[in-house]
């Protein structure tokens, strides 16, 4: 079986599997959760204690920034054995979950460091974004719930996306995106969480994407002029798109509120297999001091554990 799934593919499956589980834009409860465990995973009384606490790296390096890894190219795993593995591997967290799957990774002495916040139509999440007006009418109420939600959590991150083009100019899409996030920013900061406009690329993996370059989601950012407002860097998808990656890190890393990692080609493996020297980029993005998360979004094309545990180990610079 093909193992090239782009996260945009798996949004699309994950809402066949749960057809007629949305009601009102919000998923029922139960959905991927302890009570879909199978028999043989283990069940927790108390929540363990995690060997490398939040707020310390994992990494056992002077590099402040945590490790995370995303749910979707794991889907082989439930959530609570994924939060297992990452566990006894020294992973901080499992991101990219709905708000009813906030509570599984804390089971496990983890937090998810990148949520979701819930809307009708999961699977066109990447597409349908903040660069269209009459998207901000169900966008923005979505993003009102969702975050008093993360922070109670423990949720620092929520994902946003600013959706396809589709004929608007660069600086017409900045600006509605501008004018959508507007209302959420004040309440982002009240609560103390950070939206994250993923930067994704428009090549090969999500045609006519808009925030597909660094320079644009950072002209966005300065607009809204918020410590809560971010860009998620993806590796993968700005090597793709214009390279010299650790020296755009550099120049814009107070801009940057977290990062994904992936092979190049194939968003498979970061190891030798790819173009990419993830240690070195790992050192700079050290040396700028971060201290938010860095997430594996790689789809392993071995053993799932031990890509997951060769990646952790590239990462601890």
């Amino acid at each position: 079986m093909s193992t090239d799934i782009t996260r945009r593919e798996a949004l699309e499956r994950a809402a066949r599997v749960l057809g007629g589980t949305l009601s009102s834009g919000v998923l029922s409860a139960g959905i991927l959760s302890g009570d879909m465990l199978s028999a043989g995973s283990p069940a927790l009384v108390a929540p363990p204690e995690n060997p490398h606490p939040l707020g310390e790296s994992g990494t056992g390096s002077p590099a402040k920034f945590k490790l995370s890894v995303t749910r979707w190219p794991f889907g082989k795993f439930t959530i609570d054995q994924l939060s297992q593995m990452a566990r006894e591997l020294g992973i901080d967290s499992v991101e990219l979950l709905e708000p009813d799957e906030w509570a599984i990774p804390k089971k496990y002495g983890l937090t998810c460091a990148m949520g979701y916040a819930t809307v009708p139509n999961p699977e066109t999440r990447l597409t349908e974004g903040f660069n269209r007006v009459e998207n901000h009418a169900w966008l923005i109420p979505a993003y009102q719930r969702a975050i008093p939600l993360a922070a109670a959590a423990g949720v620092p991150n929520v994902i946003c996306f600013s959706g396809s083009g589709e004929g608007l100019s660069d600086d017409e899409g900045r600006a509605v995106c501008a004018r959508g996030l507007a209302p959420l920013i004040p309440f982002a900061e009240q609560h103390g969480v950070t939206l994250c406009m993923e930067l994704l690329n428009s090549k090969i993996d999500h045609p006519d994407y808009q925030c597909d370059h660094t320079a644009w989601g950072v002209a966005l950012a300065k607009q809204v002029n918020s410590e809560r407002f971010k860009l998620l860097y993806d590796i993968y998808h700005m090597q793709i798109m214009e390279g010299d990656v650790i020296r755009t890190i550099g120049d814009n890393h107070q801009y940057i509120g977290h990062f994904h990692t992936g092979g190049v080609p194939g968003r498979h493996e970061i190891d030798d297999s790819q173009e990419l020297n993830y240690r070195a980029v790992m050192r700079a993005i050290g040396e700028t001091g971060f201290s938010g998360y860095v997430a594996q979004e790689f789809v392993p094309t071995k053993d799932p554990r031990a890509s997951l545990a060769e990646a952790i180990g590239i990462c601890r610079v």
